[in-house]
């Protein structure tokens, strides 16, 4: 186990290693572009030891905003042939070449954190984010809506959490025709049986040629996609942003005025997505209106997102008490459960600290048992993409970004954190 000096250390030079000037990377080779939620996490990794550098990172990434809001979920900043898909395969129509969709919507939180460290040094870069912050989350509202409040994705990257056993049932129901053959880069950085297998890619591309097939018309991908689920990772991020947003238009005495009806009608959606059977928040298809019956660890962000538990904290126990480091992407109660394969078990410390920081927020002492769990985790398995949660063995990626800025901003003794815990 590292020296936890030792590490305060090696985050920071993570950070500094991954940074390409103005934007960064998850990490070399595997991830050799600008990720939507990864940098947001990677902002509030840089406030810790330059907040001009991170506000760079948060204008970076929404200087690629498309003219309708939407903000993609890979910058292409300069093409790498270590990385496939790339912008010829997406075909994205923003200003810079990118991706066609988006990811979960934890920028105006990251923004509110890192201002939240230096007020006065961030109110002119966050007063110049906001409208654009806005302008996004208006865009889910009007393109992601399930229909019933609840926030929907098009494709299983759009959720970052690519394979996770919650997609299976509507991946298997896609027939990948037209698709062109390939050859894949991750692997071959990556254990294969730490990625997701060569037939979930096939449904990625075949989801990603019908985007760009239709120059990424989301009107016309409303009635053509096969793949359209309501799912809690995006409604109780976008949600809890939501919230963050209008705190920070109430700073800035800007107007906030449509951003409480976007509330109430997530917080419905909400309601939608409890899966009584499972007793835990669950996706849905929006095809066939079933549940995939899936317990991950997006069930745990209802704290987060400031809405009602109801019985989640006794599946929350019950999924801690099978691993020693969570928490695990997948219930390890489920034969889907996979340790080290990507999102079908491993435990994220980004993840973790979201849900513990909504935890906090609702004064439950496993907010404070989670963040020193994950501090463990990171002591022992270094600063993996993610980690075995029944051992804490290093698993995907490795020097990866967002787990530096976790231990930057919230893991580590060592250095001084932000003011999220006493300022709500």
């Amino acid at each position: 186990m590292k020296d936890v000096r030792d590490l305060d250390g090696e985050a920071a030079e993570i950070m500094r290693m991954n940074d390409r000037g103005g934007y960064s990377v998850p990490t070399a080779g595997l991830y050799p572009y600008q990720w939507n939620w990864d940098s947001a996490f990677a902002a509030y990794g840089y406030a810790f030891l330059d907040i001009d550098r991170a506000w760079e990172e948060l204008e970076t990434l929404f200087s690629g905003q498309w003219p309708d809001g939407m903000v993609p979920h890979i910058l292409f900043h300069q093409v790498d042939p270590s990385y496939f898909p790339g912008p010829d395969i997406w075909g994205g129509v923003g200003p810079l070449p990118s991706s066609g969709i988006s990811q979960p919507p934890i920028a105006a939180t990251m923004a509110r954190l890192v201002w939240e460290l230096d007020i006065d040094a961030g109110r002119d870069r966050v007063a110049a984010l906001y409208p654009k912050m806005v302008a996004w989350h208006r865009w889910f509202m009007a393109a992601r809506d399930d229909g019933h409040g609840a926030i929907c994705l098009t494709h299983p990257w759009e959720a970052g959490r690519d394979n996770a056993p919650d997609w299976d049932g509507p991946m298997r129901r896609i027939e990948p025709h037209g698709i062109a053959p390939y050859e894949r880069r991750d692997t071959g950085h990556v254990d294969q049986d730490m990625r997701p297998k060569k037939a979930d890619y096939d449904r990625y591309l075949y989801l990603v040629k019908q985007g760009h097939d239709c120059g990424w018309d989301q009107a016309h991908l409303l009635g053509i996609n096969p793949f359209r689920m309501a799912d809690p990772t995006m409604t109780f991020t976008l949600l809890r942003a939501t919230r963050d947003l209008i705190w920070i238009g109430q700073q800035l005495g800007a107007d906030t005025s449509e951003l409480p009806a976007m509330i109430a009608r997530m917080e419905a959606g909400t309601e939608t997505l409890w899966n009584p059977g499972l007793n835990a928040y669950d996706v849905r298809d929006m095809k066939t209106g079933e549940w995939a019956n899936a317990v991950s660890n997006a069930a745990f962000l209802c704290w987060y997102a400031g809405v009602d538990p109801k019985d989640t904290l006794v599946t929350y126990e019950r999924v801690q008490a099978k691993v020693r480091f969570g928490v695990a992407s997948h219930d390890p109660d489920s034969p889907a459960f996979e340790p080290k394969r990507y999102w079908r078990g491993p435990s994220w410390a980004m993840m973790n600290m979201l849900i513990a920081m909504g935890m906090d927020e609702a004064g439950l002492e496993e907010g404070a048992a989670l963040r020193r769990q994950t501090a463990r985790m990171i002591e022992t398995g270094g600063f993996s993409e993610y980690f075995d949660p029944t051992t804490g063995a290093p698993a995907g990626g490795q020097n990866f970004t967002w787990t530096a800025a976790v231990w930057l901003g919230w893991c580590s003794p060592n250095v001084r954190r932000g003011r999220w815990a006493q300022s709500r």
